[in-house]
């Protein structure tokens, strides 16, 4: 069996104020050619499809526009997804049932009942079945309800719970997750991305070892593509570079090949062409401007300016070159000293960072792990990034 792994779309989502619609429909249509071209059994989509939980409608067009495009490919390749934290749950589940009459497999929302289990679809091949389970994004007080006895109370004793209940006890079966969450393996975290939901305190981490049953984990959540505990477990990156830091990625698409059960899944990567790049320019001003290249006029530039005198009006002369200047940062001694006295200082850590200093002098002891999830949930909704109460916390 053979599919596409993709993660992490970001519909809707700008870069620096940039609006990256036209390039997020260049990328999709990149895919649907792909797919056309290398015909997939099925496609998968570990999450974070759109880049907020209300998006615009232009978005959603674009979403509409790419399923829609994969859909009239025949013969029909099947397309999976789930839910990221960056989604709204009930939105994206939203007429799922409809769309899986399309061979359109949506999972948004969790089980609620003890009845209900994890949508899974099953595909055949040569070597026999293969099952592939959807979980959308979880914290552990989204499935509280199914628990009530011994509710989990961290992220890994969640997910943990959660595939327990789905009792995979065929194991000549091949089996796939596609899941969404931040998986660490044998201590090490892996590589992250400024675009990234920051991670507070650790909280939120899923030890690879509760999934280590499936012969391949399609993982969404970090935007650079690798492995994680061993080479049936990855995270496969964006489609396209949401970030300054992510400016030296090779972006490409993921596409895992399962063979006999017992056997290590073939990954290969088709690279991806997107309609502008992002970069990073360092040098004097008279520099940069005389290395400039016609043919990065249209990329997304962040530029650091060495001159130790600043330049007659930098940004201005900048722009002449590129149309789209992410930012002008300047690093020489006055900047470079003013740094080595900020560093001499405390340094400001994020809001629940210190909401925990200030509550263990408060109380005298450190929050617990249910403390924790109540002000991290505050948090998300103070910023957006919350999934409101649409998830039946």
């Amino acid at each position: 069996m053979k599919f596409f792994h993709l993660s992490d779309l970001h519909i809707g989502k700008q870069l620096h104020h940039y609006n990256l619609k036209e390039d997020q429909e260049a990328i999709l249509r990149e895919v649907v050619s792909y797919a056309e071209k290398e015909r997939p059994d099925a496609i998968l989509i570990a999450g974070d499809i759109y880049d907020k939980p209300v998006p615009s409608a232009e978005a959603v067009a674009v979403f509409d526009a790419f399923l829609t495009q994969l859909s009239e490919l025949r013969p029909v390749i099947p397309v999976l997804l789930i839910s990221g934290n960056h989604d709204s749950a009930q939105r994206l589940d939203y007429a799922s049932g409809i769309l899986s009459r399309y061979q359109i497999h949506v999972a948004g929302t969790l089980p609620k009942r003890e009845e209900e289990m994890l949508k899974k679809v099953t595909f055949s091949d040569s070597y026999g079945e293969v099952d592939v389970y959807l979980l959308p994004f979880l914290k552990p007080s989204y499935v509280r309800q199914l628990f009530l006895e011994n509710p989990p109370e961290s992220y890994k004793e969640a997910v943990e719970r959660m595939l327990k209940r789905e009792k995979i006890y065929d194991q000549n079966r091949r089996n796939v997750l596609v899941s969404h969450q931040f998986y660490t393996g044998a201590g090490a975290s892996p590589e992250g991305c400024d675009s990234e939901t920051v991670t507070v305190g650790g909280l939120d981490n899923v030890d690879t070892r509760v999934v280590e049953q499936f012969d391949y984990v399609a993982l969404g959540h970090l935007h650079s593509p690798q492995n994680v505990g061993n080479e049936r477990i990855r995270y496969c990156g964006t489609l396209l570079k949401y970030s300054v830091s992510e400016a030296e990625h090779q972006k490409s698409i993921t596409v895992v090949t399962l063979g006999e059960k017992g056997t290590l899944p073939q990954v290969e990567y088709l690279p991806l062409h997107p309609l502008r790049d992002v970069k990073k320019k360092r040098g004097t001003l008279e520099e940069i401007l005389r290395e400039a290249k016609e043919e990065e006029r249209g990329d997304y530039i962040s530029i650091t300016l060495t001159d130790e005198q600043e330049p007659y009006q930098p940004k201005e002369q900048l722009r002449q070159a590129y149309e789209r200047i992410l930012e002008v940062k300047i690093d020489n001694t006055r900047t470079r000293n003013q740094l080595s006295e900020e560093e001499e200082l405390p340094l400001q850590t994020d809001p629940l960072s210190v909401f925990a200093d200030f509550y263990q002098e408060m109380q005298g002891r450190p929050m617990n792990e249910e403390e924790w999830e109540i002000m991290k949930g505050i948090y998300d909704l103070a910023s957006g990034e919350d999934e409101t109460k649409e998830s039946g916390r």
